[in-house]
């Protein structure tokens, strides 16, 4: 006997959105479950915040750049989507702090700050030798008697010091999460850090003993990976394959209520949709307003999102004297600069630019300071080039530039925030057990977490409608 033919609609056209209706359709078709499903996106394009701009030969991002090598499940959607071919590395090279005003080198053997050999850290020009000395309390400090999770901030002073975390620590883990590490959740955002010290007390012991052994190899490969022609070639290639007619673009969802085991969606051309599950795979603040009349997810109205911009410049070889070699900087939250960070993207993605050219990106924006991205595009221009020439020798203006903001678009996992999303996933569980939550607002903001968060709501979904359904 024939089942009965299932309908799911995924919300949310980012990332997350695109793995689990690729997902979602490739496991129906494989298995032959009989479901048709649709993806619901606001606006005109795919994508969400991977957007790539290619012009003149270059291949400029306005979001991420690329994705972490070690977390497989990106890697894993290219292979699945057959262009795991078009897959590039990081070219390696030396990365800075800026402190005041010296570019000083990140000491070898940082893991995420932390420190697994200890000459590079000790001639480093990065701190004092009182920051040094105190730096050095981690080898004697107890672990933490905090119960429950605390701040990335108070824990990693704790055992380093003051010094050190904001020359070194904080601009690299600031960089990753866009966030205040003051108020950034342990437990949800370095839970590995918890973990070293209660099984090793020394997180540089910890850490040098957990390091993973380096292989020997003819040529050093970078930790990243992206796609030659950009980062948008994985959305094409998912919008190509999924099925005709099943994307749905320029609509939103207005609200939703639960008629007896299934969902209705009302959507904003007047149309209604009634569906078997749904999953919603939009940042927190896009989810809220859908949630509110029932209310649920209370817990996510005070949940932060920090607003940031690039300004990405292309300028002939010429007008760049740079005597550093390298691939960028972060910037320490003590420097009197208005840019976070700064890739030199022709060094550290060589295939973005054409030769006898240049490509820097500037980044602008950190929490609690977020003025300068509503700065028109020329101020941020102005801002970004005049930082930029107080670190390298700029003596021309950019043949072109591609200014991007991102407003509220970085969600902050504050302290708490996996019982918050415990709670909100538990109860929506109860009054709509066939609604879904995914994405970056919840369980990991990078390109494979996302990828992995979409992945498993499909196998919910699946699981509930065709393997073992609620009765």
């Amino acid at each position: 006997m024939s089942q009965e033919k299932r309908k799911v609609a995924i919300i949310g056209g980012g990332i997350t959105g695109l793995a689990a209706a690729y997902y979602m359709q490739k496991e129906a078709k494989e298995k032959g479950y009989p479901l048709e499903v649709v993806l619901i996106e606001a606006t005109h394009r795919l994508g969400g915040k991977i957007q790539t701009v290619r012009k003149d030969g270059f291949i400029i991002e306005r979001g991420p750049d690329s994705f972490l090598a070690r977390k497989k499940s990106f890697g894993i959607l290219a292979e699945d989507l057959g262009i795991s071919d078009q897959l590039v590395s990081n070219a390696t090279g030396q990365a800075y702090i800026l402190v005041n005003d010296g570019l000083y080198p990140i000491p070898g053997g940082s893991v995420m700050g932390i420190p697994t050999q200890i000459s590079p850290f000790v001639t480093s020009g990065l701190f004092s030798w009182s920051g040094k000395f105190r730096a050095a309390g981690d080898f004697i400090l107890p672990k933490s008697s905090v119960n429950g999770d605390q701040s990335v901030g108070q824990f990693l002073r704790r055992r380093f010091g003051g010094e050190v975390v904001e020359n070194l620590i904080e601009p690299l883990l600031s960089g990753i999460y866009s966030g205040d590490i003051d108020k950034m959740s342990l437990q949800a955002t370095f839970p590995q850090f918890y973990k070293l010290e209660q099984e090793h007390r020394s997180l540089i012991i910890g850490s040098k003993k957990t390091a993973p052994k380096q292989p020997v190899q003819k040529s050093k490969e970078g930790i990243f990976r992206t796609f030659k022609n950009g980062l948008e070639t994985i959305v094409e290639a998912i919008e190509e394959q999924l099925e005709p007619g099943s994307v749905m673009k320029g609509v939103r969802v207005k609200r939703f209520e639960r008629v007896g085991g299934k969902v209705n969606l009302f959507l904003n051309n007047d149309s209604e949709m009634l569906l078997d599950q749904l999953i919603i795979a939009t940042p927190h603040l896009a989810a809220l307003p859908l949630f509110e009349e029932h209310g649920l997810m209370t817990d996510f109205q005070d949940m932060p999102a920090t607003s940031v911009a690039t300004v990405a410049m292309a300028f002939k070889e010429e007008a760049v004297t740079q005597e550093r070699e390298g691939t960028g900087f972060l910037v320490s939250r003590n420097s009197d600069y208005s840019i976070t960070a700064c890739t030199w993207t022709h060094r550290k993605w060589p295939t973005t630019t054409p030769d006898g050219h240049v490509l820097i990106r500037g980044f602008v924006g950190r929490p609690g300071d977020e003025s300068a991205v509503e700065l028109s595009d020329s101020e941020l221009e102005k801002v970004v080039l005049s930082d930029l020439r107080k670190t390298i020798k700029i003596d021309q203006n950019p043949i072109f530039s591609v200014v991007t903001r991102w407003r509220n678009a970085s969600p902050q996992y504050v302290v708490g925030h996996k019982e918050k999303v415990a709670k909100a996933k538990k109860e929506i569980q109860e009054h709509f057990p066939m609604i879904k939550l995914a994405g970056s607002s919840y369980e990991g903001l990078g390109l494979p977490d996302c990828v992995d968060q979409g992945k498993a709501a499909v196998g919910q979904v699946l699981e509930e409608l065709f393997v073992n359904p609620i009765k």
